[in-house]
């Protein structure tokens, strides 16, 4: 499939210098990263101590090389991962109109960036998809080079335009009227019996998630968002000094592809099918979170 222009790749790091060099190293090994920009957003410390790993992680991201260019923002202060993101992929699409987004925890399949901007380019003028996600939970009863539709956006390696990116309404703005109806709640709950309570504490304040918020736009507009058959992305970053993912066993593991394939089967026949999602939710189904909160708590 012949691409158009590459998207650039907006990386976005804290202070987990491991798992940056990790996640660099298979990115800058990766199928058309000598051909691709990119962008990295490196967030400021909370605290004295933070900002000495901080001063490590930015050492460190001014010897990355292996891509067409490389660019780095360093913020004077702690925005938090979602204020980061939400400015950082909204001044990036003003000069791209696309993007594809990773954070420092992430390891990618080497036809990972070919998958992503196939799936850009072939889906961009479509109205029905939001997003295309790079991680997929494991899947069977499909080829190693299909995808399928999900109303679920993925957090772990995606990619979207800037129409798109300018549909999302942070504030939500339609909560309260949301929240009281009972059948909304369960359909936005098909994607995954989390979506609501996250969207829930994230309204109250609890949490702070560009995420839960992206998601539940999509649920509200009807979107869909694309995802490999075999996961093009996997999360190392499950661990107590992890902004968000603080376990240590997790429920979200999933094969890496490591296939050499760049032909993807994209089709434009959008639907959702039942056998594939309920194979998609069972990583955020109660049974299989509480089984691991509990198997996190007897062997930390």
């Amino acid at each position: 499939m012949r691409m158009n222009s590459l998207a650039p790749i907006v990386l976005f790091t804290y202070k987990r210098i491991e798992t940056l060099k990790k996640n660099i190293a298979a990115l800058s090994s990766s199928i058309l990263a000598k051909e691709s920009d990119l962008i990295v957003y490196s967030d400021g410390g909370k605290n004295d101590f933070e900002e000495i790993k901080i001063k490590e992680v930015r050492a460190f991201l001014k010897t990355i090389n292996g891509f067409k260019s490389v660019t780095i923002h360093e913020s004077p202060v702690n925005k938090g991962l979602a204020a980061s993101i939400i400015s950082g992929v909204s001044e990036v699409m003003l000069i791209y109109k696309k993007a594809i987004v990773l954070e420092d925890d992430l390891i990618i399949s080497r036809n990972f960036l070919v998958f992503m901007n196939q799936g850009l380019d072939y889906y961009q003028n479509n109205p029905r998809i939001l997003s295309i996600s790079g991680y997929s939970p494991t899947i069977t009863g499909l080829k190693p080079n299909d995808i399928y539709f999900t109303h679920r956006a993925c957090s772990w390696g995606w990619a979207t335009w800037e129409d798109k990116w300018k549909l999302i309404d942070w504030n939500c703005s339609n909560y309260e009227e949301f929240a009281q109806d009972d059948f909304a709640v369960s359909k936005f709950n098909k994607m995954g019996s989390d979506l609501s309570r996250m969207l829930n504490r994230q309204m109250r304040g609890k949490i702070n998630s560009w995420a839960i918020r992206f998601c539940y736009n999509q649920f509200r507009k009807g979107l869909f968002s694309i995802h490999p058959a075999v996961s093009k992305v996997v999360n190392i970053g499950f661990s107590a000094d992890a902004t968000n993912t603080k376990m240590t066993h997790s429920p979200y593991e999933t094969k890496l592809d490591d296939s050499r394939e760049t032909n993807f089967k994209f089709t434009t026949d959008i639907k959702i099918e039942n056998s594939i999602i309920q194979q998609f939710t069972r990583p955020f189904s109660i049974p299989v979170r509480i089984k691991y909160k509990l198997f996190n708590m007897l062997t930390s």
